[in-house]
């Protein structure tokens, strides 16, 4: 029932357009583990599905078989004998021109699944939808599948039998915030806005992780429950994580360490010295699964070139783990909560948060006003050369280091310098930090050499206390602004 589905409203209005065209359809919808692709389909089209099977995992081909044709005997009332997978989808082909005519909705779940060794899966697939159902009107045939590497190589880019046949293709992504605050309020949470942005700073918008809250405990009760206790449901779940969504995901994970203590990112030439892999098309295509899937982000920094291109960390969950979880021995009562009295928590809610706000960069768009002009989000960095330390007559400000964490290249010859701060309450501009801030703009004018004009903007989730230091800021966003 589409009134179970929290947001989504993009991917609705999608699916609901090419199951209504007149031509068949082959939709692909992939994305990372436990993000509810499974949810949305079944949601939307209970009850309309002309036939549904969902891959079993770590079975062989005969027991897959046999869980095909029970599906074909209790949705159809026949009883196939298939021996392989083309005598399988002969099956259901005739079982399909039996029906009556109008849309026909088949929808195979965890498809990668279904591809075991030596099975000939794909091709029996590929001969279903060549060879008769892309041939109809009727036939709208939706693939859901968590094993990126597999659903990128074998469907969407394939260069086999399936090339160009899929007609359309979904990347679900994890939630925003205002729709993890939706998804808790469907289901009895009082949370407030700044618990929620707490709660996402850890989890993410994974919808299999938030579903395992309960709602009569607080957010940093449900985190030390999950994360922190034995047995917890989320205490495996890095080590589960990519072995689910990618084929060798060895050099998936050997990047992602890489990057995790690295805020800003890595150059490509950085990660491939990191990680010993070798520098090549399959290095290439790895970046690109784990941006598919949300876990890093490239971006271009001011003022260079593509060939600067930087990656980032950028999965909360990823981030909390390596930070809190990782190589930790045991599990202590109330952890998390004694956790947050600590300098080591005060560090990580403020990377944190910056790292809410690059989930979020349209909604600070939009708090901006500025959503309808072309716009440029990414990082800059000024390290000083040895040169310039070692020269005595070095201009000043050159001979110190800054970086800007997110900087919007605007195309009205501007440029919203972003400060993204996390605090409990009202964030104090003090006068240390408003001299290093001009500093900032300072080194950013030398070294860029921007004729553009510079808008100091801040990001914080209350606000900022109103004070002489305050009121030189042009712009402010706040955590309400994000949702």
């Amino acid at each position: 029932m589409k009134e179970n589905i929290v947001g989504r409203e993009a991917e609705i209005e999608k699916l609901e357009s090419y199951i209504s065209s007149r031509r068949s359809e082959f939709i692909a919808i992939y994305g990372r583990r436990r993000v509810g692709k499974t949810f949305l389909v079944k949601e939307l089209f209970e009850n309309r599905f002309a036939f549904r099977i969902t891959g079993k995992d770590h079975v062989t081909t005969k027991e897959q078989l046999a869980s095909f044709c029970f599906a074909l005997s209790d949705q159809f009332g026949i009883e196939p004998d298939a021996a392989n997978w083309p005598e399988a989808f002969r099956f259901l082909q005739k079982a399909l021109e039996k029906k009556p005519e109008g849309t026909k909705i088949i929808f195979f779940d965890e498809l990668p699944w279904f591809d075991t060794h030596a099975s000939n899966f794909v091709s029996a697939l590929e001969h279903f939808w060549n060879d008769w159902a892309s041939y109809r009107s009727d036939i709208k045939l939706i693939a859901c599948g968590s094993a990126t590497t597999w659903m990128l190589s074998q469907v969407i880019n394939s260069r086999g039998g399936l090339h160009n046949r899929i007609t359309h293709n979904i990347l679900l992504s994890p939630f925003r915030l205002h729709e993890v605050e939706a998804y808790f309020q469907s289901r009895g949470f009082y949370y407030e806005r700044p618990e929620i942005i707490e709660c996402y700073m850890a989890m993410g918008g994974v919808a299999y992780y938030l579903s395992l809250f309960e709602n009569n405990q607080s957010v940093a009760q449900n985190i030390q429950q999950l994360c922190f206790t034995r047995g917890g449901e989320l205490t495996e779940e890095f080590d589960r994580l990519f072995n689910s969504l990618f084929k060798k995901a060895d050099h998936h994970l050997a990047i992602v360490t890489a990057l995790k203590d690295r805020g800003m990112g890595m150059t490509r030439q950085d990660l491939l010295e990191a990680t010993g892999l070798a520098n090549n098309g399959k290095f290439s295509q790895i970046l690109k699964e784990l941006e598919q899937c949300d876990f890093i982000r490239s971006y271009t920094p001011f003022g260079k070139t593509k060939k600067d291109m930087m990656y980032q960390l950028i999965d909360p969950f990823c981030l909390f783990y390596f930070k809190f979880m990782h190589n930790k021995g045991s599990f202590l009562d109330n952890y998390w909560v004694k956790m947050q009295a600590t300098a080591e928590y005060d560090s990580w809610c403020g990377h944190a948060f910056e790292i809410v706000c690059l989930h979020h960069i349209n909604e600070i768009v939009k708090a901006l006003g500025i959503d309808g002009s072309i716009n440029t989000p990414c990082s800059w960095s000024y390290r000083p050369t040895a040169k310039v330390m070692a020269d005595e007559e070095a201009d000043e400000d050159l001979r110190h280091g800054t970086q800007i964490d997110l900087l919007i290249d605007r195309s009205d010859r501007s440029v919203s310098i972003c400060e993204m701060k996390y605090c409990s309450g009202e964030y104090e501009i003090s006068k240390s930090y408003d001299a290093h801030l001009v500093h900032r703009l300072k080194v950013f004018k030398k070294v860029t050499k921007t004729t553009k004009t510079l808008i100091p903007t801040f990001v914080t989730p209350h606000g900022l206390y109103n004070n002489m230091y305050a009121r030189k800021i042009n712009r402010q966003v706040t955590g309400n602004d994000l949702f």
